[in-house]
């Protein structure tokens, strides 16, 4: 039969593994929320509009900014109570994840707003050409007579 610890440096070094392994848990599940790599470059669209709206939902991270803040917070209140002995590695998986989830939604807003130009560009250019078109007829009647 073993006998429970209750030395502080024991608890202390056992709640220290502890928010490590939540931290790198945070992280397995942030990195799981990414978008995969294929359906932000492969497409099944006809148009450019298909291709936008495809590659708008490929470019969500669900719950990945959530997981990173998680990880962030567990990470910090670790390196605050000065419980990681070496979380440089922490760090840095941390830092990374928050620049790519950063640079994944960055893009998302930037082909967001081309789905909603692209059309509205369309319609102008249809627009003009209808114009081109209405002139030419315009001025071919005039030459006729």
């Amino acid at each position: 039969m073993s006998q429970s610890t209750f030395d502080d440096d024991d608890l202390f070094g056992e709640a220290a593994e502890e928010t490590r392994a939540e931290v790198r848990e945070h992280l397995r599940a942030a990195r799981a929320e990414l978008p995969d790599a294929d359906a932000v470059w492969e497409t099944d669209a006809d148009n450019v509009l298909g291709v936008l709206n495809g590659l708008k939902s490929a470019l969500d991270v669900g719950d990945a900014v959530d997981s990173v803040r998680s990880a962030k917070k567990a990470y910090v209140l670790g390196e605050r109570a000065d419980a990681f002995e070496d979380a440089e590695d922490l760090k840095a998986e941390i830092e990374e994840l928050e620049s790519l989830v950063g640079d994944i939604e960055a893009a998302a807003e930037e082909v967001g707003s081309l789905t909603g130009t692209v059309p509205a560009i369309r319609g102008a250019l249809q627009d003009a050409a209808e114009a081109g078109e209405a002139d030419e007829e315009d001025e071919s009647e005039e030459d006729e007579e």
